[in-house]
């Protein structure tokens, strides 16, 4: 019989044989690589390409605890197809075209892009430590390092350029959300031979008119601010200690306290924050608060990132949009109808409160209805009307609400045991009445969408001289509804001439109007440029907050 020691002594010298042969680690990349010889360099440039690339490439483009290789898929073929040549330097020299990156990745912010997302602090200090010192300059390994983050920066520029950095979600129009890497590849090939990063990126960029008024007013933007660092502000904290020092810092920075960390009186906190409220214009209270907070932290690096989300909402978006089609933007409270690329209709427009929020989408507007009857949403049952109408049901005369069955039958609210329903047992329908007093007024423009939104009039028209106007549950109610509907139909005059819209309203008739679909895209665009100038709008919704966490939070000035 053979014994296990036997086995085992045979076994193990012809595993560690084939550990040997096929488990051989790639060894990390070398720090330095001195090379004396001028005419070596490039080749020995060419092994290093070589060596970190095949690091790189077990790493998830990780070459060392500095340096992350963000497109290394798109790279590694670059350099294959190269040899692994170097394509900035050669024998120790930046070529034109290096030169040229440098430059334009100095300047990306005009793009709406943080310039040290594209290695621009490593690169400056290998560039300065080249033109200072002697011995760098003979070390493979540092233009080894600089040649890959060169080409790293180019793809990474040109994708978010193309294809920005959020995230595409079931409203992306776009129908190229997964880009080839030859796109990237042919406009690398041609910023190597024009050595143009603007001319590149410009075939590459949304081709819609307000992402090029936003940009044009980015460029003025960055021409007139001096960004300075300023210490942002948790808010709410839960710890009110480490607020309070934050605070005070950010106090200090706008010379409103003497002293960053030096304890401070109740007077001279309320003095400090009471001055910095006047001069913001805002509520006078002495006390910080949600909107004291808000302006602190509104700087101008912070205005450039939320540009910055704002530049890939476009991303987000065809490049070309229809011929004819009705634009809502929520946080601007307005609507445009374009035609032709021309704004044809634009009105002030009522969106949803921040808790029953108006959803973006995209869809077609199929008819609109004048004398709408307004069936109420469960939603809006549950948590408003049932307990009030638990209450009192003249609650339901007051509202012009009528309770109906299944079969549609209208049921006497006194003959209706309200304290047996609830969320999850209500085996009715409230359903207001047609006229003035009905919330969706006296006409209402339907599309197909998920959330039961629909743009509408209102019985409520004072609203819109209001300046915040996200009042509504989550529908799109609009101020100039008449000039909306006519232009809809304008091309059918012979049945819905504009006497007959407004006779029929007089009249109260109900009539379903159909027409040709126009489409309807509703969006969330915090600012755009208008006359040259970035135009902000309040972040109703939190969405620039979140986005700016999620993608942005820790991007640098410099």
């Amino acid at each position: 019989m053979i014994s296990k020691s036997f086995i085992l002594s045979s076994i193990i010298p012809v595993l560690l044989v084939f550990c040997s042969v096929g488990c051989k680690e790639t060894p990390k990349p070398k720090e330095r690589d001195i090379v004396l010889e001028p005419q070596l360099l490039d080749p020995t440039i060419n092994t290093n390409l070589q060596q970190i690339i095949e690091f790189a490439g077990i790493n998830s483009g990780r070459v060392n605890d500095t340096l992350q290789l963000q497109q290394f898929s798109m790279l590694k073929p670059l350099y294959e197809k190269n040899n692994f040549n170097p394509y900035w330097s050669s024998e120790g020299r930046w070529l034109r075209e290096a030169d040229s990156l440098f430059t334009f990745i100095s300047d990306v912010k005009v793009y709406g892009l943080f310039p040290n997302d594209y290695h621009l602090r490593a690169l400056s200090g290998i560039r300065a430590q080249l033109l200072r010192d002697t011995i760098a300059q003979k070390d493979a390994v540092i233009w080894t390092r600089a040649d890959l983050m060169f080409t790293d920066a180019f793809l990474q520029i040109t994708r978010h350029i193309k294809q920005g950095r959020l995230n595409f979600d079931s409203t992306t129009l776009r129908k190229d959300t997964l880009q080839p890497p030859e796109l990237y590849y042919r406009a690398f090939e041609q910023f190597r031979n024009t050595k143009n990063g603007h001319f590149v990126c410009k075939q590459l960029e949304p081709k819609q008119a307000r992402y090029e008024s936003l940009k044009e007013a980015l460029k003025k933007f960055l021409d007139s601010t001096e960004f300075r660092r300023y210490t942002w502000l948790d808010y709410p904290n839960r710890d009110s200690v480490a607020f309070r020092r934050s605070l005070q810092l950010r106090l200090f920075e706008e010379d409103l306290v003497m002293s960053p960390t030096q304890p401070l009186d109740t007077a001279t906190w309320k003095g400090a924050i009471r001055k910095y409220q006047e001069a913001k214009g805002l509520k006078v209270t002495g006390r910080h608060n949600e909107a004291t907070i808000s302006a602190l932290n509104n700087t101008e690096w912070e205005k450039f990132k939320r540009i910055a989300i704002n530049m890939d909402r476009f991303k987000l978006l065809p490049d070309s949009l229809p011929k004819i089609y009705v634009w809502v933007n929520i946080p601007a409270y307005q609507l445009q109808l374009f035609d032709s690329g021309k704004i044809a209709l634009t009105s002030r427009v009522i969106v949803g409160n921040p808790k029953t929020r108006t959803p973006v989408l995209n869809s077609e507007i199929s008819n609109f209805i004048t004398y709408p009857q307004w069936t109420v949403p469960y939603s809006i049952i549950f948590k408003e009307m049932l307990p009030q109408i638990q209450k009192d049901t003249n609650y339901l005369k007051r509202q012009n609400l009528i309770v109906v069955d299944k079969d549609d039958n209208i049921l006497s609210p006194d003959t209706v045991q309200w304290n047996l329903f609830s969320k999850k047992y209500f085996p009715y329908l409230l359903k207001q009445r047609e006229g003035d007093d009905n919330s969706l007024g006296v006409l209402k423009f339907n599309f197909r969408n998920k959330y039961a939104v629909y743009l509408h009039d209102t019985n409520a028209r004072w609203l819109f001289s209001k300046q915040n106007r996200a009042l509504s549950h989550g529908c799109v109610r609009v101020q100039e509804w008449q000039k909306l509907a006519h232009y809809l139909v304008r091309k059918d005059s012979i049945r819905y001439h504009p006497d007959t819209l407004r006779n029929w309203i007089s009249r109260q008739e109900k009539h379903v109007i159909g027409f040709p679909r126009v489409p309807i895209f509703i969006r969330y665009f915090t600012c755009e440029g208008k006359g040259g100038k970035v135009k902000f709008f309040d972040d109703i919704y939190g969405e620039d907050k979140i986005l700016r966490q999620r993608y942005f939070a820790y991007k640098s000035i410099n």
